[in-house]
């Protein structure tokens, strides 16, 4: 297995050896169970569900597999030459401290934002009576292209996105309660979900 889901619980600070604060994240890391086995991906379901907030459908699918609904369904990456049967769990140990993952989750939401917080515009003159401080300012123009480039930075909507972090690194595991420290932030606000996966990407560096 390449891969298994969890929920963020938060971020907080450990020491190392040799005295050094290591800010990380704790993650609750399964146990998830093998909803399916397909050629080259692994279904898994992670968190109990209660029935009633189940839908019809992934009643039955569950019913059929003869296991209790979960909340979360995602596909992770096969391990080449090891097999997999409906029912089993994956648990945090299929990590190990300094193993280096990509973890991915939806970033924090935050409205409606303008040009100069959504993308760093330097903005407009302070001075001498500028009126065009925070402004989006002139577009384009009416002659050539006559129309807004595609892509053009505007105000829109900040955040709430799909976010993978690379290369972290694992820097405690807790098999007993499932949790995983990482080191850094990870996209996400508290109790979201995540999917965390092995680093596609070699390190550049090993600290």
């Amino acid at each position: 297995m390449t891969g298994i889901l969890g929920k963020k619980i938060g971020m907080t600070q450990i020491f190392t050896d040799d005295g050094a604060m290591v800010a990380v994240t704790a993650i609750e890391a399964g146990p998830c169970v093998v909803l399916a086995v397909k050629e080259k991906n692994i279904q898994l379901g992670f968190e109990s569900a209660e029935e009633k907030r189940v839908k019809k459908p992934q009643k039955g699918y569950f019913k059929k597999l003869n296991i209790a609904p979960r909340r979360i369904i995602r596909e992770v990456a096969k391990a080449p030459g090891k097999e997999y049967k409906i029912g089993d769990e994956v648990k945090v140990d299929l990590f190990k401290v300094g193993d280096f993952v990509d973890i991915t989750g939806t970033s924090k939401g935050k409205g409606f934002q303008g040009g100069m917080k959504l993308w760093n515009w330097h903005g407009g003159p302070q001075t001498h009576g500028s009126m065009s401080h925070r402004r989006v300012g002139s577009l384009g123009s009416s002659t050539t292209p006559g129309r807004v480039w595609k892509g053009h930075h505007l105000p829109a909507h900040m955040g709430a996105n799909r976010t993978t972090t690379q290369n972290l690194k694992v820097v405690k595991i807790d098999c007993e309660k499932n949790i995983l420290l990482v080191k850094g932030a990870v996209a996400g606000s508290n109790n979201s979900y995540l999917v965390i996966k092995r680093a596609i990407k070699k390190p550049l560096k090993k600290d």
